[in-house]
C-alpha cells in the first residue's frame, strides 16, 4: 500500500476539521471529564443502576463461598456485548411503528430514541427511560433469583449486568456531552457514533465499540463511500 500524498492527508484532515465542526455546532462549550461525570450524576438513570449494583452487592456479601464457574455468565455477556448493543439498536430502538389494526404497536423507547436522533444534543434523551429502565432492572433481579439455583452466581449476574449497563449510559452520555475526546480509543468511539447520528443512520449501530459488530454485520463502511441520509434526524421520516 502506498502511502498517502501530504497534500491528500492535508485534506483529510481539513474535512474531517469542518465535519466535526458541523457535528458539534455552535452550542457546544469546553467541559472537562470531571464535568462531565459530575453531570451525569443529575440524571436518574446512573442512580438506579447504582443502587442495584449495591443492593446484589450486599446480598453476595451475605453469601460466604465463592467458586471462578460464577463468572462465567457474566463474563460471557460482556464478552458479546457488541452483538446485544447490536440488535438491541437496530430491532428495538430503530423499530418502525407498525399498525395492527386499531393498535398501534410503537414501544416508549423506540419514540424516545427517535426524538434523541432528532436532537442528540438534548442530554435527557440519551438516558434509557427511566419507565424502560425500572424494568430491565427489575428483569435482572428476578433472572438473578430465579433462573441460578446458586445464589452466589445469581447476584454476580445482577451486577455485572448492572455494570455493563452503567457503562453503556456513561459511554452514550459522554459522546453527547460537551467533553471533546483526547484518546486514541475513545475518539474512534466518539466519531463511530456521530457518523451514526450526523451521517447515516443506516450503519455505525455500536455505542460503546467500534468496528466490533458492526464489522460483524456488515454496517461499519467507509464514511466515504456512504450517502449522507436526508433521515438521520427525521427516523423513518415519520414527521
Amino acid at each position: 500500500m502506498t502511502k498517502a500524498s501530504p497534500e491528500i492527508e492535508a485534506l483529510a484532515q481539513q474535512r474531517l476539521a469542518s465535519d466535526e465542526s458541523a457535528i458539534t455546532g455552535s452550542r457546544r462549550t469546553k467541559m472537562s471529564l470531571g464535568q462531565a461525570w459530575a453531570a451525569f450524576w443529575r440524571h436518574p438513570s446512573p442512580w438506579m443502576i447504582l443502587a442495584t449494583v449495591l443492593g446484589a452487592a450486599v446480598a453476595r456479601g451475605f453469601v460466604h463461598r465463592f467458586s471462578w464457574t460464577e463468572l462465567i455468565v457474566p463474563v460471557l455477556f460482556v464478552a458479546f456485548f457488541p452483538v446485544t448493543e447490536w440488535v438491541v439498536h437496530v430491532v428495538v430502538l430503530h423499530w418502525r411503528p407498525v399498525r395492527l389494526g386499531p393498535v398501534r404497536i410503537d414501544p416508549l423507547v423506540s419514540r424516545k430514541h427517535r426524538a434523541h436522533h432528532a436532537d442528540p444534543r438534548d442530554i435527557p434523551l440519551v438516558f434509557i427511560p427511566w419507565q424502560v429502565l425500572i424494568w430491565l432492572l427489575v428483569g435482572t433481579v428476578a433472572i438473578g433469583l430465579l433462573a441460578f439455583p446458586d445464589r452466589a452466581a445469581g447476584f454476580t449476574f445482577m451486577i455485572g449486568i448492572a455494570l455493563v449497563g452503567f457503562g453503556y449510559e456513561w459511554a452514550h452520555y459522554l459522546i453527547h456531552s460537551d467533553y471533546r475526546p483526547k484518546g486514541r480509543l475513545y475518539k474512534a468511539v466518539w466519531r463511530n457514533h456521530r457518523l451514526h447520528h450526523y451521517k447515516n443512520e443506516h450503519y455505525w449501530f455500536t455505542v460503546t465499540t467500534t468496528a466490533t459488530a458492526d464489522r460483524l454485520f456488515g454496517t461499519y463502511p467507509d464514511p466515504a463511500t456512504v450517502k449522507t441520509s436526508a433521515t438521520a434526524k427525521n427516523l423513518h421520516g415519520a414527521r
